[in-house]
């Protein structure tokens, strides 16, 4: 599951925004682009829209996570997305819900997918959650959690497997990701974490050749 560390936004240094009111102050240098392009959509009028219950994946259930556990972005026009990182949640359904909407739990993925293939949208696409326990990794990813646990091979089901390929296809689709193990990645192998997930019984080759067989029947 997400790692408890808040990835509220980082300093500037000298250089300070104020966002939403009349006037940018900076301190020694001109604000860099990149910071600028980062920060854009947060001036009043040009945040996108969005619709209450929006979903990003056809089919799936929305429970919003606490604002508390993401941050507002823009992507992929703030941030690029090419990355989806998989995890598996160590308990229940429910237990990653209850979490994912408690604002002092400081972590949600972008998505649950249940044993029996049923998908949960928590965090939109374009924003950026607090899953990964690395602040570059939740700006270019896509969080997924899958119920159960790492040491239970039996609760990585048929039905979520191909619901979870299903999502992943999409996204990798949607955002030009390549479908290989450099661009689809477990908790894991995120720099600097200390999760196991998804663990040894996760089935990475019947997982990459589902997402490859589903994004190329959808083509």
């Amino acid at each position: 599951m997400g790692a408890r560390k808040n990835d509220s936004d980082r300093r500037i240094g000298r250089r300070a925004l104020l966002v939403g009111g009349a006037a940018a102050a900076v301190g020694t240098a001109v604000l860099a682009r990149e910071e600028l392009a980062h920060l854009w959509w947060r001036l009043p009028g040009v945040e996108k829209s969005r619709v209450e219950g929006a979903v990003d994946f056809r089919g799936a259930r929305w429970l919003a996570a606490s604002s508390a556990n993401f941050r507002w972005a823009d992507r992929p026009d703030d941030y690029s997305i090419d990355r989806v990182v998989i995890h598996v949640t160590q308990g229940s359904y429910a237990s990653a819900v209850k979490v994912f909407q408690d604002p002092d739990h400081r972590a949600a993925a972008h998505y649950i997918v249940r044993k029996d293939g049923r998908v949960t949208q928590m965090i939109r696409e374009l924003d950026v959650a607090f899953h990964a326990g690395n602040r570059d990794c939740n700006e270019r990813s896509i969080g997924i959690e899958h119920e159960g646990f790492v040491d239970r091979p039996e609760d990585f089901t048929d039905a979520m497997y191909a619901a979870s390929a299903r999502l992943t296809a999409e996204i990798c689709r949607r955002y030009g990701i390549p479908v290989d193990r450099e661009h689809l990645i477990g908790h894991v192998e995120v720099p600097g974490t200390d999760h196991t997930d998804p663990g040894e019984h996760w089935d990475w080759n019947r997982y990459l050749q589902l997402v490859r067989a589903t994004r190329t029947a959808a083509a």
